[in-house]
């Protein structure tokens, strides 16, 4: 019996222990990994991005995978540049309209 309470004050200290460091540090229980600080470059798009620029991209690997934050630049970089295509491709297609109202079908007037 004596060896039993024994026991059970060593953990009882224990766990005083460990919820006091945990306190004195201002970190809760259970309060997971900290984020990883990026180390390596960032990996960019050029501004006027082709296939090929797509094709040869390459991601660093990290413990269980590619980098998110660099996958997550360079997708957020990609559809910046598509929006920017899609809205100068509408601009120019409004231009074109009404051109193409005056004379022959097909056929810009200048």
């Amino acid at each position: 019996m004596s060896f039993f309470l024994v026991f059970l004050a060593i953990v009882l200290i224990g766990a005083v222990l460990y919820l006091g460091a945990g306190i004195v540090r201002g970190r809760s229980i259970g309060a997971g990994l900290d984020d990883p600080v990026p180390n390596l470059p960032p990996v960019v798009l050029p501004s006027k991005a082709k296939p090929s620029d797509v094709d040869s991209l390459r991601f660093a690997l990290g413990l269980r995978g590619y980098r998110m934050d660099q996958v997550d630049q360079v997708l957020d970089d990609l559809r910046d540049q598509l929006q920017a295509k899609d809205q100068e491709i509408e601009r120019l297609s409004a231009q074109a309209q009404p051109r193409l109202g005056d004379g022959e079908p097909g056929r810009i007037k200048p």
